[in-house]
């Protein structure tokens, strides 16, 4: 890597956090409930255990090859073409991921702020900030991040506190009622909302000490799990689980009815909308920064900087191919649960494989 070791645990941890928490944050009580009613914040829970179990993975495996990414040491525990197969594949999904990103984004905008402005306006403005940035090195991205984490968790954590005051929990009983079935796929649908934390596979290269990387994870994992669990909570202990089958936002809508006390400020969805902005920056920011940098490594490219801009075309048309926002919601629910095949199933299946390696080569040196 060109960058020097220069990121801390903290640094680390709060990447994965801003890059966590999205644009997903939107359209997540809906998701949840969809899938366990009532059981919204349980469906939550669940998901939240998957994403950590595949971070956990993902980080193991990284620690292990603390000098390399996931696109160069699965070459080396696969095989030259086999790994530079897979990591097409990983390329590709975190190109789709950037551009359903940018258009949810799009969407969000120009129905509720900007709605004179043309969607293809705010989707490329927002692709154009992420590929100037993602022209900058890795100690940089990590200052960006470090630097935004404050602004992202603060206001939304006191929208939540605020909103608490008008719940009723009654609306979250019974905490588990939905089958096996529908919780379980929609356990998946909020884990896929974790997978921009697949980051961690290049950040660990750059960290001063990649032992700590699991701490960093841990971390990252309970502060934006947390939050999501407070999210769904509050909106379904509101709203009620009738009631947000009818929103594509919920969480905006959270934002819309809670206000300062004293009616300070009796609308807190402007503020929330602003955070919301750099908190969809940031990860649009991450998955662009990590495709660039996976396909110079793929292609043994020495700069990344003339791929930003290569790719920006590409990854616009994809974002404007869904028609309505009802195909786009879909193809992100089907995008994101194949995803994992990319996020979790193929790092256990590297983690295997190098682990059975490595004992073969213990042994064969005894």
């Amino acid at each position: 890597m060109e960058d020097t070791k220069e990121v801390t645990t903290v640094q680390a941890a709060t990447t994965l956090i801003s890059t966590i928490i999205g644009v997903g944050v939107l359209p997540l009580p809906l998701f949840a409930v969809r899938a366990g009613e009532t059981g919204a914040p349980f469906v939550t829970l669940l998901g939240i255990g998957i994403a950590a179990f595949g971070l956990f993975v993902v980080t193991k495996l990284g620690t292990r090859h603390s000098n390399k990414t996931i696109i160069t040491y699965s070459e080396d525990i696969i095989g030259k073409w086999l790994g530079r197969f897979f990591s097409l594949f990983v390329i590709l999904f975190f190109t789709i991921l950037t551009a359903l990103a940018a258009r949810e984004f799009g969407a969000v905008v120009i129905s509720a702020v900007l709605l004179e402005t043309p969607l293809e306006i705010t989707v490329l403005v927002m692709l154009l900030l992420a590929a100037i940035s993602a022209r900058n090195t890795m100690n940089t991205f990590a200052y960006i991040h470090n630097f935004y984490i404050p602004i992202i968790l603060a206001p939304v954590l006191i929208i939540v506190a605020l909103s608490l005051k008008n719940a009723n929990f009654l609306y979250v009983r019974p905490f588990i009622a939905s089958g096996f079935h529908d919780s379980f796929f929609g356990a998946i649908t909020i884990a896929a909302l974790f997978q921009g934390s697949f980051i961690m596979t290049l950040i660990i290269p750059s960290m001063k000490n990649p032992k700590s990387a699991m701490k960093a994870s841990w971390w990252a994992i309970f502060i934006s799990g947390g939050l999501y669990l407070l999210l769904v909570l509050a909106t379904v202990a509101i709203f009620g689980a009738e009631e947000i089958k009818k929103l594509y936002w919920p969480t905006l809508e959270l934002a819309r009815t809670t206000s300062l006390p004293g009616n300070i400020l009796q609308r807190l969805d402007v503020i929330f909308i602003s955070v919301w902005v750099i908190a969809v920056f940031t990860t649009i920011f991450a998955s662009y920064f990590f495709t660039i940098h996976s396909v110079k490594q793929l292609f043994r490219l020495q700069d990344h900087k003339m791929l930003a801009y290569f790719l920006l075309p590409f990854i616009f048309i994809l974002a404007m191919l869904p028609q309505n926002i009802v195909q786009l919601y879909d193809v992100i629910q089907i995008a994101g649960r194949a995803g994992l095949i990319i996020t979790i199933l193929f790092p256990m299946f590297l983690f295997m494989i190098d682990v059975l390696k490595s004992k073969r080569r213990k042994k064969s040196e005894s």
